[in-house]
């Protein structure tokens, strides 16, 4: 059994993006202020995170959807703060 697999790795990339982008969102709620980013590049972003939450129990890596998942919840609440912040 090996203990570092391509899902091990993928799932940990995954988290640390999600951490990365909580920073993000930390940030925005600090300035209030959309700037340097589009909406649309985040909104894509966390299309492509949904479509992750089907397809890596596909393939049967557990460890990238729970990452996934990460990814997924913090962009949906970034894109939404962004439309929040952004209207003003």
């Amino acid at each position: 059994m090996k203990i570092i697999t391509p899902d091990l790795i993928n799932g940990i990339l995954e988290s640390v993006a999600g951490l990365f982008i909580a920073l993000s969102c930390w940030r925005l709620f600090k300035d209030k202020k959309v700037r340097g980013v589009s909406v649309i590049h985040v909104f894509f972003f966390a299309l492509w995170g949904f479509w992750n939450l089907y397809y890596y129990p596909h393939l049967g890596q557990y460890l990238s959807f729970w990452g996934g998942v990460l990814v997924v919840t913090i962009n949906t609440f970034w894109v939404g703060q962004m439309l929040y912040y952004g209207r003003g």
